[in-house]
């Protein structure tokens, strides 16, 4: 299993470039299949979550290219063979293979799918996603870690979400734009990958209004058509790298990034003491080693968003003062705590919350990853720590981050993988 190594790397310096998202990238290549037409996705990031999507699309007949070289994607969903995606070596390591429903139901009018994995940070039900597809006329059962589906016609509705969540927003959405009739989803997320969905759809000839708002109303069309789409940047890749300047008190240059979606990360660098310029398409970050202790509460878009409350508590584990972060979304999203401390930081989980007394300097030391943001958090914290940080489980980590090692070497860290 491999692992990254990582010495202090003090003053990152430099300019990196944004990978396409993968938050956004994943119900898009759902997505594609619901046309039997090509579908060219554009700046697809090389992730092993998006090798796993492409090998649930393969399964299944769907034909899919993947340029590497060029980060592009063809799919053509001409001839499904299968509605049987109960892969269980793909389907259980992937959140996302829960967005297959809602297409699937749409264009062949059942599925069968693994109960979805991913990384363990909390309960994550699929009942909205139940809720949503039900009201559009599915039948769905769930036994021995299965989700079953069938739909004879999917017919538009109101549908009131009990809380935005995303993934259910993206499957309702999938299943409605070929669903007869009016669909309305109110209490809809708002998260900017929730509008590069509804904009690939809508470049696919869909009816979509009120994206990017919490009412989205879907009519449903008799035909979708293929598309070319580049997907938006990864909002949580660029916060990282801003974090990592900020805790190395360095200075970076981020390239290929939407101001609008790291606003409530720019705020909490700046009011931590760290200096941000932004400039159209990028923003300079620096810092000069002195990080003031900010309170946050991660909470659904534009809130401060719960991807990145692990790489921030890295930062404010060096913090002059103490910190409270309070997860609202997640309530088990504090597993990275423990690895901290292994590394010297002063940090206790009260329940939803956890209080951070800043400490000089963090030591290296052998930490585990439980997860992707957790993972990304021990590397941050290991280009600040004294002596060498081994990272074992960087499997979560690859599953968000694009050619990592590449990149932090790129700016001067002191990392390897072995």
């Amino acid at each position: 299993m491999n692992k990254l190594e990582i010495m202090k790397s003090s003053k990152l310096r430099g300019n990196v470039k944004i990978s396409g998202s993968k938050n956004a990238v994943l119900p898009i290549i759902a997505a594609s299949i619901l046309t039997n037409e090509h579908c060219f996705i554009e700046d697809v990031p090389d992730l092993t979550d998006v090798k796993n999507m492409k090998d649930i699309l393969v399964n299944i007949g769907v034909e899919v290219d993947w340029d590497k070289k060029n980060k592009l994607l063809d799919v053509r969903a001409d001839d499904i063979k299968s509605t049987d995606m109960t892969c269980e070596d793909i389907g259980q390591k992937i959140r996302a293979s829960v967005l297959m429903l809602g297409p699937m139901l749409s264009r062949k009018g059942k599925t069968k799918i693994c109960m979805p994995g991913g990384c363990v940070i909390g309960n994550r039900p699929i009942d909205l996603h139940i809720k949503g597809l039900t009201a559009l006329g599915a039948h769905i059962s769930m036994e021995h870690g299965y989700i079953e589906a069938i739909a004879k016609k999917l017919i538009g509705a109101k549908i009131y979400l009990d809380f935005p969540s995303v993934g259910a927003t993206e499957n309702i959405m999938m299943a409605a734009v070929m669903a007869e009739g009016k669909t309305t989803i109110e209490n809809a997320a708002i998260e900017p990958e929730i509008v590069d969905l509804a904009n690939f759809l809508l470049k696919m000839g869909a009816d979509i209004k009120g994206a990017g708002t919490d009412t989205i109303i879907i009519e449903g069309v008799s035909k979708l058509h293929g598309v070319r789409h580049e997907i938006i940047p990864d909002r949580m890749e660029a916060s990282t790298f801003m974090i990592a300047a900020a805790i190395t008190g360095g200075d970076l240059t981020i390239e290929n990034i939407i101001l609008d979606h790291v606003n409530p990360i720019i705020a909490k660098l700046e009011e931590s003491n760290v200096t941000v310029e932004a400039n159209d398409d990028r923003i300079r970050v620096k810092s000069n080693g002195i990080i003031k202790a900010v309170d946050i509460t991660t909470l659904p878009f534009p809130g401060f968003p719960t991807d990145m409350q692990a790489p921030f508590m890295a930062l404010m584990s060096i913090a002059e003062g103490t910190s409270v972060i309070v997860e609202t979304i997640f309530e088990n999203r504090f597993m990275h705590v423990g690895e901290l401390i292994k590394m010297g930081a002063n940090a206790k989980v009260e329940g939803r919350s956890c209080v951070i007394v800043g400490v000089n300097e963090l030591m290296g030391a052998n930490v585990y990853a439980s997860d992707l943001r957790g993972g990304i958090a021990l590397l941050l914290a290991g280009l600040c720590a004294e002596g060498k940080t081994v990272i074992n489980d960087i499997k979560y980590i690859e599953r968000g981050y694009e050619d990592v090692v590449e990149k932090f070497l790129s700016i001067g860290a002191n990392i390897k993988k072995y």
